[in-house]
């Protein structure tokens, strides 16, 4: 296994994924694109996470790098890397895809609950997880559902919170990278969100601890079930019989 994280700013790193990774001794690499204009070629990562950033999709003019990140996209989907977008990076693989990204109805700030449809509490990601959770949003755009995509999760105001297109793709809308610390930065940095401080991180410190339980386990299976099939081994049968031959 190695793993590719794409950043877009700084301020959004990938938090508990990291720490996941850091505690199974799993190798990853992480590009923060507004800095290198360089992308590897997707084959050779088996695991590719597209974080969030405060940029829109089609801000391509202002923000060169989604250019290339789009082209990058579609080549690690037709390669069939395992993939998973969060936020912006939702919003980049339902691009990737041919579906539209536009405004929301509402701007999601703070944590809030998905319910999870009925494809979602089969989804072998999701599997076993409340009907309804907790998890934190900031965001401002939607999307359409790809085609083919299954819907997995929604909310009361943004209808398309999560989806898996094929086996190997997911898109989340919501964050479950966030760590308290994260959570912190972002609430004093922003003016917007400043007036609603004490509120989120009074259910920071009430929701953290089932949080992180299910980002990790989202991440355990994400990591070590969903495998790219041309990196997965063979079967010792298979082997076996080719040994006789």
């Amino acid at each position: 296994m190695k793993v590719l994280i794409l950043k877009h700013v700084n301020t959004e790193g990938p938090g508990l994924i990291e720490d996941f990774l850091i505690q199974q001794g799993a190798p990853y690499h992480i590009i923060d694109l507004s800095l290198s204009p360089y992308l590897p070629k997707p084959d050779a990562f088996s695991h590719i996470v597209i974080l969030g950033g405060p940029m829109n999709v089609y801000e391509e003019d202002r923000y060169p790098f989604l250019k290339m990140e789009d082209l990058f996209l579609k080549e690690a989907i037709q390669r069939g890397r395992t993939i998973l977008g969060i936020c912006l990076g939702a919003q980049l693989i339902a691009k990737a895809l041919g579906a539209r990204v536009y405004r929301a109805p509402l701007k999601e700030m703070g944590w809030d609950q998905v319910v999870l449809t009925e494809e979602g509490r089969k989804d072998p990601l999701f599997s076993g997880f409340p009907k309804r959770f907790s998890v934190f949003q900031w965001h401002e755009d939607t999307f359409d559902l790809p085609n083919q995509a299954k819907l997995l999760a929604t909310s009361a105001f943004v209808s398309h919170q999560a989806f898996r297109y094929g086996d190997e793709i997911y898109g989340l809308q919501f964050h479950l990278e966030m760590t308290e610390e994260m959570i912190r930065a972002w609430v004093e940095e922003d003016e917007e969100i400043r007036e609603r401080r004490t509120n989120i991180l009074l259910q920071t410190e009430n929701e953290m601890e089932g949080y992180r339980k299910r980002s990790m386990k989202f991440l355990k299976r994400l990591f070590y079930q969903k495998v790219p099939k041309d990196l997965r081994p063979r079967s010792r049968g298979r082997v076996d019989s080719e040994k006789r031959r």
